[in-house]
């Protein structure tokens, strides 16, 4: 590929939005081992469950955390070989596991929608170990990459009920197949730190790209990516040629923008909220247990695919399918102005909203998408909230503002905003019908004051 032209320009461009993904995902499972993961406390080691003993809160710098479940986070390294998951007996409370690969695809699930709340073991092997015996009792989920991470939610109803969710999430537990197995496994890739910070990213994309290959269907991509250095074994980026170097840095510049503006052009319904009901169909290649391989859950334009999986990493990185969790979200209230904490606002639900388990608004800041420090600890409301106030007719109003409202009942149903700009995400847990084909529409946030 010449390094000079617009052609160049954007071919590099669509390289960093191909590569984002990866990039971010594994830089995030790194820090799981590393112990500076946000979501989990302390270090959690490969092929081990961390588990955060407390509801996330605004000390973890993660894009749009949930506030209704505690986490548990297990990376994994498949190349010393398979590994059995255990998953206790919830009785019947919702917990959702959930399998990511490098890519961010979520390949599996396994969790109340999927598999049911009894006792289960399941054996989690990597793309070269699909003829492993598993033996009768557990039930084979195979990875697409070696390196993937497994994000747990288990559903906390509220301060009282943290101990026996802690007590749960313990349950949750891996280990190897063969503990004696032979077989080393490789760990997570490693930049060449010779490399100038300008290109980093490109560094990283290439080990990452080389311990994580893309699908076979996918490969096509590879030739293309050749050009660029990322295909390389030796970093070409330590003392590279002075036009890829600065093609690469114009292309990284422009992809992050790119994403930007994708991720702040989505449509919106008519009240104003943006779904992201289908932001992560972009898996196409490897959907198993617990996922739905149908046309309807699938993007199969690839240019579509490539671009919402980049702005799903980017907004709301590891977030699930629709059908198991639907993400709504918005900027703006009823008259297309910017949600800012100058003002004061209501979410009036006429009736609750539909789903199997659970639903939940919470608030986070604009433009990292982190939970937000407020006077009363509240990042979420919703069907779980102590002492939310429901009218007479079935209704309840939502009041979101910096400061406490006057009414006791107003207070009761209070999810306090950021003194500026914020973006509020409305979760369905288990969503029903009227939820997944859209006959169901979240009303409009409307300014009060």
């Amino acid at each position: 590929m010449s390094t000079a032209g617009p052609d160049a320009v954007s071919e590099a461009v669509a390289a960093f939005l191909y590569g984002y993904p990866l990039e971010y995902c594994l830089r995030e499972l790194a820090r799981l081992p590393a112990g500076t993961a946000s979501a989990m406390p302390g270090v959690t080691p490969l092929n081990t469950f961390g588990y955060a003993h407390d509801l996330l809160g605004p000390s973890t710098h993660f894009v749009s955390p949930n506030n209704d479940t505690v986490y548990l986070m297990a990376p994994c390294d498949l190349t010393g070989g398979p590994l059995v998951l255990h998953v206790p007996d919830t009785a019947g409370r919702y917990y959702v596991l959930q399998f990511v690969d490098a890519w961010t695809n979520n390949f599996a699930y396994v969790g109340r929608r999927a598999t049911g709340t009894e006792e289960r073991r399941f054996l989690l092997v990597g793309p070269e170990d699909g003829d492993v015996d598993a033996g009768a009792d557990l039930e084979v989920i195979q990875a697409p990459t070696n390196l993937l991470v497994i994000v747990g939610r288990l559903q906390v109803d509220g301060p009282d009920d943290l101990d026996a969710a802690r007590n749960l999430a313990a349950g949750f537990t891996l280990h190897p197949l063969t503990p004696d197995s032979a077989r080393t496994a490789a760990g997570l890739p490693e930049p060449d730190p010779r490399v100038p910070a300008e290109l980093a990213f490109w560094e990283a994309f290439r080990v990452d790209l080389a311990a994580c290959p893309p699908p076979p269907q996918e490969a096509g991509r590879l030739d293309r990516l050749a050009q660029l250095g990322l295909t390389s074994v030796e970093s070409p980026y330590v003392d590279p040629a002075p036009e890829l170097a600065q093609l690469l840095v114009q292309a990284e510049d422009a992809g992050r923008k790119t994403i930007e503006d994708l991720m702040s052009g989505q449509p919106t319904s008519p009240t104003g909220w943006t779904t992201a009901m289908h932001i992560f169909d972009y898996n196409r290649y490897a959907l198993g247990l617990g996922t739905l391989d149908t046309p309807a859950w699938r993007i199969d334009d690839d240019t579509r695919a490539v671009a919402a999986r980049a702005v799903a990493a980017r907004a709301g990185l590891w977030g699930n399918h629709g059908y198991e969790a639907a993400y709504f979200l918005s900027f703006v209230d009823a008259d297309g102005a910017p949600l800012d904490g100058a003002h004061q606002y209501t979410l009036r639900l006429p009736a609750p909203p539909p789903v199997d388990a659970f639903w939940s608004l919470t608030m986070y800041g604009v433009p990292d998408f982190y939970l937000v420090d407020n006077p009363i600890d509240r990042y979420s409301i919703g069907d779980r909230t102590p002492g939310l106030v429901t009218a007479d007719d079935g209704s309840i109003t939502l009041y979101l503002q910096s400061d406490r409202p006057v009414e006791d009942d107003a207070a009761a149903n209070w999810l306090p905003t950021p003194s500026g700009r914020f973006r509020p995400i409305f979760r369905l847990y288990q969503p029903r019908q009227p939820a997944i084909d859209g006959t169901y529409q979240l009303p409009p946030i409307t300014r009060s004051v």
